[in-house]
């Protein structure tokens, strides 16, 4: 092997190592914790700071909790409550989160997703199966059709003191979609319970549709048989 190739080839070698590292490294900032129960509502990751946004992916909420917030292939999306049947989805990266759970993802492996999984806890026992032996967080998507998704955007009154959920969750506005096409962004992981999952949850889903007219956190979800592609990083 010439001296050009072995560069070539050293190079092609780091190059490699550095995208593997980047497409499994799930990152937070902040806690749902010290937001839910001490009232930690500033931001703490302002999003347009994070530097490389090449196949970003991220959910979180909004500071002082006035919005949902998702990252969806390098663009970023913020949705606030208009009213109790209106929101408005906007596309910013000028927006900060009290928590955040973000990755860089080009590398995905799809999954052919069985009929018969068509709601939140059923796509969460799978993705636990899939995973067994891993205790590392990963990011996953799904895309395709769901037949009807509950989701929220919180939406705290100005200047609202929170020492609990019940607090956090204070004039947070539920929505219902039927029949519609979307994107869903996940995060799954076994050691971040009240960091960026719920307690009794290992996974943490935002939803947008494929219009960018509504965007939300899943409440639940059911998705269309056999009209959903899963994808996880790799």
């Amino acid at each position: 092997m010439n001296k050009n190739m072995l560069t070539a080839f050293i190079s092609l070698f780091f190059l490699q190592t550095a995208n593997a590292q980047q497409n499994t490294d799930v990152r937070v900032a902040g806690a749902m914790k010290d937001v839910m129960w001490k009232g930690q509502l500033h931001g703490t990751v302002y999003l347009d700071t994070i530097t490389d946004k090449t196949n970003l992916y991220g959910i979180g909420p909004v500071e002082y909790l006035s919005g949902e917030l998702m990252i969806v292939d390098g663009k970023s999306y913020k949705s606030k409550v208009v009213s109790d049947t209106v929101m408005e989805v906007e596309e910013t990266f000028n927006v900060k989160a009290p928590f955040f759970v973000y990755s860089n993802t080009g590398d995905w492996k799809e999954y052919k997703l069985p009929k018969k999984i068509t709601t939140g806890r059923q796509l969460e026992a799978y993705l636990i199966k899939l995973n067994q032996n891993a205790d590392k967080p990963f990011t996953f998507k799904l895309v395709g059709s769901i037949d009807s998704a509950s989701i929220h955007i919180v939406n705290l009154p100005k200047g609202s003191v929170v020492a609990s959920p019940d607090d956090a969750h204070k004039g947070q506005v539920n929505y219902k979609l039927n029949k519609e096409n979307v994107i869903i962004v996940g995060f799954f992981s076994t050691q971040h319970k009240a960091i960026f999952t719920h307690h009794d949850t290992f996974i943490h889903m935002h939803l947008i549709t494929d219009d960018k007219s509504k965007m939300g956190h899943i409440d639940g979800i059911n998705l269309k048989r056999g009209g959903m592609k899963l994808y996880i990083s790799n």
